[in-house]
């Protein structure tokens, strides 16, 4: 696993648009991990011809973001500019081009991407070991071409039901599993080599360099699953999210929340704001990433939905207040009490699919409107060490983006100079320290001493801990 803040990131990156009949929107937020390494497309109109073509993908990177963000914004262009896809293209005919030639098309530019990328001088020489699973949709006017390759992944909502979902790649998946063996690796705790967590990306190229095996026979393959669906009247909408979503939402609570929401709302930003908050709130510890595509045929508000969603937040409101006044002698409750609390009760018109969890920020404003001092609750002593450790990992996360590959060489060389440091301070004071020694009413040790080797042990163990997320990111 990767290294983790002290608390999550929660702002979040939004864009929507419309078009092709069709309105999309879509969020992303770090979380609680240390680096931000999703990254998203969304095109209304793909150029050269296919105006009436839409293209939505989302990518979730791991050991770094470089893959995940060249992909962004360049995969489009590898498919619909190579000799397979625009073989496609029928000059002066209404009709669409060939569906194999565009499923062929597709699988050929994430092979052509993922050959270019190799080339690059940072990835080539092992400086970057990124990698990235990629999830997309491509949209014509009569067809859906869904596109996966990693455990990301795409779900058609179709006449109230989910109607299509990919299937993530995972090492211990039976076709998966002999791929890699015959590759020569192994699968150990469910990961390639007991290290990567999926069984096809683009990039990671450690896992791509087997000889007498073709790309798609390595150890990770970067050949994406293509399935094609006819569109119909009947289609709602189409999710695309990362791992860090389907982690604590199966398909079909995901999809029952985001109709829900769809009734109280047609702002599909804030919709997929709710749906990351959600996740948070569930526990997800990973990078979220959603994309939300609506058809004409998607829910629509409905003032009935509005209305008992209003007065589902005036009970939670009116709840929380009443725990919290009724605290009386204990005091005033942390959040997770008054959680617990609610959790108990048999409260009607929670979000389906999202619970408790999808109402967390009304509870957490009505708790923090009542209790204003929260940031000041427990110990200042705790309160002053977590900050400066927070400072610490942010600086480190900084130094690792800046110098990518060798961080780690830097990190190592400031920890030698800062114990070469330690040392001569330790000899300057050498006969002074002996006297006091000898002293049998000699006061505790000295608090600076204990505080320096602290700070050395913490400054370790983030190496340690940035050296096993190299290659356990996922």
């Amino acid at each position: 696993m990767g290294a983790f803040l002290d608390k999550p990131k929660t702002e979040k990156h939004n864009a929507h648009g419309a078009g092709n009949g069709l309105r999309y929107g879509l969020s992303s937020m770090q979380g609680w991990r240390v680096e931000m390494e999703d990254a998203h497309t969304a095109v209304v109109g793909i150029p050269h011809g296919l105006e009436d073509w839409s293209f939505f993908a989302v990518y979730d990177g791991h050991a770094g973001s470089r893959v995940a963000n060249y992909c962004s914004s360049h995969l489009l262009e590898h498919i619909t500019n190579n000799e397979d896809f625009r073989a496609a293209e029928k000059p002066g005919s209404a009709l669409e081009p060939s569906v194999e030639n565009v499923k062929s098309g597709i699988r050929t530019g994430f092979l052509k991407i993922d050959e270019y990328m190799r080339n690059f001088s940072d990835l080539r020489n092992g400086m970057d070991r990124s990698g990235s699973t990629a999830v997309g949709v491509m949209i014509s006017p009569e067809h859906m071409y869904f596109i996966n390759c990693g455990d990301s992944r795409a779900v058609l909502f179709r006449n109230g039901q989910v109607c299509f979902s990919t299937q993530d790649h995972k090492p211990c998946n039976p076709r998966e599993k002999e791929r890699i063996q015959n590759a020569g690796g192994s699968v150990m705790i469910q990961r390639v080599n007991g290290s990567l967590a999926v069984s096809r990306a683009l990039g990671d190229y450690d896992y791509k360099c087997v000889d007498g095996k073709g790309p798609t026979e390595q150890l990770v393959s970067p050949e994406p699953e293509v399935c094609e669906i006819l569109r119909a009247e009947e289609d709602e909408f189409i999710i695309l999210a990362c791992d860090g979503i389907w982690d604590v939402m199966s398909n079909e609570e995901l999809c029952e929340f985001v109709k829900s929401r769809l009734e109280v709302s047609d702002d599909l930003e804030k919709v997929c704001n709710w749906v990351v908050d959600t996740c948070l709130h569930k526990g997800s510890r990973d990078n979220m990433s959603i994309v939300l595509v609506c058809f004409s045929n998607a829910p629509k508000v409905s003032d009935e939905a509005v209305k008992k969603d209003a007065e589902l937040d005036k009970h939670l409101e009116s709840r929380v207040e009443e725990i919290m006044e009724n605290s009386g002698e204990e005091g005033m409750p942390d959040l997770a009490h008054v959680i617990r609390i609610l959790s108990a009760e048999n409260i009607p018109n929670l979000p389906p699919g999202g619970g408790l969890a999808g109402k967390r920020n009304i509870i957490e404003a009505v708790y923090n409107r009542l209790n204003p001092h929260r940031e000041n609750d427990g110990d200042p002593g705790e309160a002053e060490e977590s900050g400066t450790q927070g400072k610490l990992v942010e600086a480190l996360r900084q130094m690792r983006i800046n110098h990518r590959g060798n961080y780690r060489h830097l990190l190592e060389e400031m920890l030698t100079s800062y114990r070469l440091a330690k040392i001569q301070g330790e000899e300057s004071t050498t006969e002074p320290a002996a006297a006091s020694t000898s002293d049998k009413h000699a006061g505790p040790s000295d608090p600076a001493a204990d505080t320096q080797t602290e700070t050395e042990n913490h400054l370790a163990e983030i190496q340690r801990s940035n050296e096993d997320s190299g290659m356990n990111e996922m």
